[in-house]
């Protein structure tokens, strides 16, 4: 069993808030848009991170992370991107792999909205947890957290950090 943190859309952003929940957790996601590495650097100092860059994330952001990024946990095939979309309005780059090869978790960032959402037609749950930074149009800062247990995901929370100042 392991205890997951995701998060996406840092944009350089970091407090005792978000590492309140990175010390609770077995391993920390980042679906991207991370900004200065300071955030990334932290979190791997306190726990196991994966990630992948975003849309404004630079080159040395690029060449730590991936695109892309696809592994299991325990027994969940998971798939981590930035920009991926929804169900019914992936993203062109996505849409195919996920029809022919779908995982069983679809992990994207960019949108700063949080939406979890089955998706029926490719047998996957889809996952945004909104942004946890303080730039953007979002209103409230969000994170999810989440348990992986052998092939089920369970005991899905939202964690809200508060207004975005």
């Amino acid at each position: 069993m392991k205890k997951i943190l995701l998060l996406s859309d840092t944009h350089s952003h970091i407090d005792d808030t978000i590492l309140k929940y990175v010390h609770q957790a077995d391993e920390v996601w980042h679906a991207g848009d991370i900004g200065d590495l300071q955030v990334t650097d932290t979190i791997k100092k306190l726990k196991p991170l994966r990630a992948v860059y975003g849309n404004i994330d630079d080159a040395q952001a690029r060449m730590e992370f991936p695109l892309n990024n696809r592994f299991f946990c325990e027994g969940v095939d998971v798939w981590i991107t930035h920009i991926g979309g929804y169900p019914g309005k992936y993203n062109q780059a996505v849409r195919q792999e996920l029809q022919i090869n779908p995982p069983k978790l679809f992990i994207c960032g960019h949108s700063h909205i949080l939406k979890v959402q089955f998706d029926k037609t490719n047998n996957l749950l889809h996952m945004n947890p909104g942004a946890c930074g303080i730039y953007g149009f979002h209103q409230v800062r969000t994170m999810l957290r989440f348990e992986i247990n052998g092939e089920k995901i369970e005991k899905l929370e939202i964690v809200e950090l508060g207004i975005r100042n």
